[in-house]
């Protein structure tokens, strides 16, 4: 499974489309040429013109690094406007074909931290990109059994346990079992 956003939803679409017209915006307040942008966050010239147009189903973690080329970060790109801490709907930010989805809830900005609800289908699998050097995940299990697979090894979480991690490395969520897994994830520094 690709960590790239599924095609095909209109909550997935609104997302790409949100995230593009900032990235463009904020590209033209900085007076950056996308080959700017490019180098700045090591990401093609080609991908960033096609998340512009709301073309591309980029990965969040390129989504991350266009974000800290342009100062800010993931959750501003994201959330819409209206955005406010009772929203419990949350935003789609990665969607697989079994139906595997990832919603940011909410964020701050100082300190950064960002609040996302994850569902892996039975077989699903999401392969993270590293974080900036620092960067912590804490996971909580609401239902089903996730598999970390870290550098040091695998570490499973069943419902109503939870783990800290450092997310400035490999690593991937799975879910090897029959049922779905919904867990709760709050990611700081990234």
């Amino acid at each position: 499974m690709s960590s790239d956003v599924a095609a095909g939803s209109s909550a997935t679409q609104q997302f790409v489309t949100r995230i593009g017209g900032r990235i463009r915006a904020l590209r033209k307040q900085r007076g950056w040429s996308v080959q700017q942008l490019a180098e700045a966050s090591e990401v093609s010239r080609r991908m960033l013109t096609q998340i512009e147009l709301g073309q591309a189903n980029p990965s969040l973690a390129t989504v991350d690094r266009v974000a800290r080329a342009l100062n800010t970060d993931f959750a501003a790109l994201a959330l819409p406007d209206d955005a406010t801490g009772a929203e419990v709907e949350g935003t789609v930010a990665w969607q697989a074909p079994d139906g595997s989805q990832a919603l940011l809830l909410g964020a701050t900005h100082e300190p950064r931290a960002e609040l996302w609800r994850w569902t892996l289908a039975p077989g699903g699998r999401y392969d993270a990109e590293p974080d900036r050097p620092g960067a912590q995940e804490i996971h909580h299990v609401l239902s089903g059994r996730l598999t970390l697979a870290l550098q040091a090894g695998p570490q499973v979480l069943v419902a109503g346990q939870s783990a800290v991690i450092t997310s400035d490395q490999e690593y991937a969520y799975l879910n090897e079992d029959a049922e779905p897994v919904v867990f709760v994830r709050v990611v700081t520094g990234a």
